[in-house]
């Protein structure tokens, strides 16, 4: 039993932090985007241009975060099945 009960609960940590993540990239990217005082021409807020990269990298992050826990959460399934 102690074999996979850390897997599922480090699979559970990178799935919250992962969604947490995600909104913290979801909010980010909303605030940029609606301060229309804050950028220097009209052009940039319409087209979205030039790209932020370091916009979309909490998001990225978010998503490698779910990724790698459900990894551990389905290696966990695999360890219980076999052990059963």
């Amino acid at each position: 039993m102690s074999d996979y009960v850390w897997l599922v609960g480090g699979g559970s940590f990178f799935i919250i932090a992962g969604v947490v993540l995600l909104l913290l990239g979801r909010g980010e990217i909303k605030g940029y985007y609606n301060s229309l005082p804050d950028h220097t021409d009209a052009r940039e807020f319409l087209e979205h241009w030039p790209p932020r990269v370091r916009l979309g990298a909490v998001r990225i992050g978010g998503k490698v975060a779910i990724a790698v826990g459900l990894v551990m959460f389905i290696t966990a399934i695999i360890i219980w099945l076999l052990n059963r």
